[in-house]
């Protein structure tokens, strides 16, 4: 006789959607849907998966037993769903349900620059803005991501700048989400890139219309018609040759095109199924684009308003951090007191630093704003205890990644990342987890924001790990502490720089490291004139060894006037390789014939430091 098919508990399923976590087991599962710990392994040992009322469920087996009993489940990754139930305490769904946009008000398109490095994103920003952000760039690249408006034809265009390098795939991709429009800027005399190619695919991604800028027209060797066939043959068809796809021929520094690209803009942001619109009333969202901490204003994010207006006063969170606007700052500097849809301003007053790319809103009132980012704080700490946790004690340095991996063992390489703003931090700790390999991985001790400190050293020595500081540096306590402790400190200011290091070190290729060692030093006694080669120093060896061809250092009263190597060097009238302490000799030196009496020749040399 047939055992009965099991059938699950006929009591009600819970109305809506039900946000259930990854991974839950029966006894998490059950209480939710109504059932008990039991109905769902009955039902599963049914369908001939053995399980538990403690063992974690494949998302398989969560789906079809809420299939079976009818319920409507959505399933999180372990923490969000917490974060679910605070969107709905803050009134998320209230404030995104954009169904109706006939209702809304037009607002300015929001246009997001990509391309590759090199090809002009800042200078075409440039020159559309009239302000010079491309002085001081750090390795020719925009370090950060920034948000502009400008005008044409009365009408408002936001702009967002994202960095040109592969490394910073992570802005792009959230630049790309915050966009309407994307403008791939092409050089005309260099063509596809695999840069170009990569932000090409975040914006297909993001499901976005693309308009194709194609710069340095005024270049020798500029050639449209090659890279309109590149682009192509990357399904990205010009509208003159029967495609969809605006592409325009600018230059950014003779400012050519650039009111033709305004307009076509303008023209594809109206043409946009639903309407570029949104809603200007009410409580103000939107997402964090960059944000850092100001030594006299404290935490500062830079936000675009998506919808609603933000007026200074109103109680802000953005992730984990809370507090009342104190004040609005536009592009141009300008203290405003409110911004709608589609501005950008810097938002000062709220309690810490916000992560770039999160969500803001503003809370219902004060008391939801503190209650929802403490919460968010507390679990992000369990999450970061969690990950801290799972770095081993028996994690490398930097330096002794390379011995690990030539004794054949899987080396963890413990890092402490320090940047200037979060936008960098991000993408800095994206970039690098892409460089692990089967055996080496990366763990990331602590991340955080701000200078290096006392702090970020002492943790680096419990923990074996390599400080990394990005546009930052540490203070005289940490460094001296970082001696003391023999902690590496290892600051840059291009990214490049960084995950070159840290991938030489990966593969065992990390560049040596030299240090000066003095190898002799002679006192300038008299001056003799040569004919035909100069001045030569009649000079008295008070310390180590003098050798032609060595590196020298000129000093006079303590100070170095002149670096340069030794060209000629005699006893008596012989030429010498090298003359002891205690001997005297002539020396010529290279491009220097100021030579006064007492004055000290140091000659030095640079030897690589051994890693041990």
């Amino acid at each position: 006789m047939e055992a009965p098919s099991y059938t699950p508990a006929s009591a009600p399923v819970p109305d809506g959607v039900i946000v259930l976590e990854r991974a839950s087991t029966p006894q998490d599962l059950g209480p939710k849907l109504n059932r008990t710990a039991a109905d769902v392994v009955r039902f599963l040992m049914q369908q001939g998966e053995m399980v538990t009322a403690t063992q974690s469920l494949s998302d398989d087996m969560i789906e079809l037993f809420a299939a079976e009993i009818g319920a409507e489940v959505r399933l999180v990754d372990p923490g969000e769903e917490q974060e679910v139930e605070l969107q709905r305490r803050l009134g998320f769904d209230e404030l995104f349900d954009d169904a109706d946009f006939d209702e809304y008000e037009p607002r300015a398109p929001v246009i997001t620059v990509m391309g590759h490095v090199d090809h002009g994103k800042t200078k075409l920003l440039d020159r559309i803005r009239r302000a010079n952000v491309v002085a001081g760039e750090a390795g020719g690249i925009t370090q950060h991501i920034g948000a502009y408006q400008a005008e044409s034809s009365g009408r408002a265009v936001t702009f967002i700048d994202t960095p040109g390098h592969e490394a910073f795939t992570a802005m792009r991709a959230r630049g790309a989400e915050a966009t309407d429009i994307v403008i791939l800027v092409v050089a005309a005399d260099d063509g596809v890139m695999p840069q170009t190619v990569e932000a090409l695919n975040h914006a297909k991604a993001a499901e976005v219309p693309i308009v194709v800028a194609i710069n340095k027209i005024d270049r020798e060797g500029a050639n449209i018609d090659r890279v309109k066939q590149q682009l192509t043959e990357q399904g990205l068809i010009p509208s003159d040759w029967g495609g969809d796809v605006e592409m325009v021929p600018v230059s950014a520094v003779q400012g050519t095109g650039i009111d033709e690209l305004l307009e076509t803009l303008l023209l594809v942001a109206d043409m946009q199924d639903p309407p570029i619109a949104s809603d200007p009333d009410g409580r103000a969202a939107g997402v964090v684009l960059e944000s850092h901490l100001d030594v006299g204003r404290g935490p500062v994010a830079n936000v675009l308003v998506q919808r609603g207006t933000l007026a200074v006063g109103d109680p802000l969170v953005a992730g984990a951090a809370w507090g009342r606007v104190r004040a609005l700052i536009n592009d141009r500097g300008e203290n405003v007191k409110d911004a709608g849809p589609s501005t950008p301003v810097m938002v000062l007053g709220l309690d810490e630093v916000a992560a770039a790319g999160d969500q803001f809103v503003v809370a219902p009132d004060e008391k939801t704003a503190r209650s929802v980012a403490h919460t968010r704080e507390h679990w992000q700490r369990l999450a970061s205890l969690g990950r801290e946790a799972s770095v081993t004690s028996g994690g490398a340095k930097l330096e002794d990644i390379f011995d690990q991996i030539q004794q054949g063992e899987i080396a963890t390489l413990n890092l402490i990342l320090k940047a200037d703003v979060t936008g960098s931090l991000e993408a800095l700790t994206e970039s690098l987890r892409k460089l692990e390999r089967d055996d080496v991985k990366l763990a990331f001790v602590h991340r955080g924001v701000g200078g290096i400190t006392r702090g970020d050293v002492q943790l680096a020595a419990t923990s074996s790990a390599t400080i990394i500081g990005f546009n930052v540096r540490p203070d005289r306590s940490a460094r001296d502490l970082a001696l003391e402790e023999d902690v590496e400190i290892r600051t840059y200011e291009v990214i490049y720089q960084v995950l070159e290091d840290i991938e030489n070190a990966l593969l065992g290729l990390l560049q040596p490291e030299y240090e000066e060692v003095v190898t002799g030093e002679a006192e300038v006694r008299e001056i003799f004139s040569v004919p035909r080669v100069g001045k030569v120093a009649g000079c008295y060896v008070t310390n180590g060894v003098i050798t032609r061809g060595s590196k020298v250092r000129f000093l006079r009263e303590g100070a170095i006037i002149w670096k340069g190597t030794v060209s000629s060097l005699k006893r008596f009238k012989e030429d010498a390789r090298e003359v002891q302490t205690g001997f005297e000799c002539g020396i010529g030196l290279s491009d220097f014939q100021d030579l006064k009496r007492g004055d000290i020749i140091e000659t030095f040399e640079e030897r690589e430091i051994p890693r041990t």
